[in-house]
């Protein structure tokens, strides 16, 4: 039965590295049957991503000590994936909807290859959406006086999941720096591209006073400094004169939830490559 693998790979740039990779996969009887390459030439970095189909299944292990001599040669940061294993996602939101509707209703359809096994929210609201679809709803109150052991429960809830990553599908809640840590590279976020020039309450609002012409989202990984992690992915709107401020309000949520839906997409199919705080996405 045929088995397929996702390569992933960040190295100094050097010259042949795509030789020796797909001669490896030649000699282990793999077929690329897509391949992504970039050549960071300010940084002298080199970004690879590989599908690779095998006609029959492979031993993981064995494939990956096979490499990892390449690896070495190399000074390679690499993975393997295999496709058939199915990442596991943990959803997180406060009390708005429009996100976690729209990745439900993705997921349902299969565009979304993934599993969820909990939903968790600070608050009730969200309750009967989430187990109307089968799906476990933990609710997890933040007391505003004191958070520790509101996410002391919650990390224990995302570990009990088997969680690969957490995405923040407008949670409103800022997470602790241990949480950013334990899962560094690993929970993605969305909100408006106002930051840091309407931040607080009611962005759209404080948008249309300023009478801004674009409005936006971006998805990115939550690091230990407020909403200034890697971007994976954006999108913008522009805005007339005719545009009354519930019109922002609304193209808002129509660009958050795609913007979402895309950047978790490409973390599902091993798309994005980090190096520092910046991106390489073979989308």
């Amino acid at each position: 039965m045929a088995h397929s693998y996702r390569l992933v790979v960040s190295c100094p740039d050097q010259v042949g590295i795509v030789s020796r990779v797909s001669g490896f996969i030649a000699a282990q009887g793999g077929s690329i049957t897509e391949a992504n390459q970039h050549s960071d030439l300010a940084t002298g970095r080199f970004f690879m991503r590989y599908e690779i189909r095998f006609a029959s299944s492979v031993d993981d292990e064995i494939l990956r000590i096979a490499f990892a001599p390449i690896a070495e040669t190399f000074s390679m940061d690499w993975a393997f994936h295999d496709t058939q294993r199915r990442k596991r996602i943990v959803l997180m939101v406060s009390r708005a909807s429009h996100c976690l509707v729209d990745l439900l209703y993705r997921w349902k359809a299969g565009e979304l290859d993934c599993d969820i096994p909990c939903v968790i929210s600070n608050h009730e609201d969200l309750r009967d959406l989430v187990e109307w679809h089968g799906i476990d709803f933990h609710h997890i109150p933040v007391p505003a006086a004191d958070k520790t052991h509101a996410f002391e429960e919650t990390q224990q809830r995302i570990e009990a999941a088997r969680a690969d990553a957490v995405v923040l599908a407008r949670y409103m809640q800022i997470l602790p720096p241990s949480l950013c840590e334990r899962y560094a590279d690993r929970v993605i976020n969305i909100h408006h591209s106002f930051l840091p020039s309407f931040a607080g309450a009611r962005p759209y609002h404080q948008a249309y006073e300023r009478g801004v012409k674009l409005i936006g989202a971006t998805c990115h990984y939550v690091t230990q400094e407020l909403d200034a992690g890697p971007i994976i992915e954006q999108d913008v709107h522009r805005i007339s004169h005719c545009h009354t401020a519930q019109d922002l309000v609304r193209f808002g949520r129509d660009i958050e939830k795609t913007v979402l839906a895309r950047g978790l997409r490409w973390h599902l199919e091993d798309r994005v490559l980090i190096h520092g705080n910046k991106t390489v996405v073979f989308a």
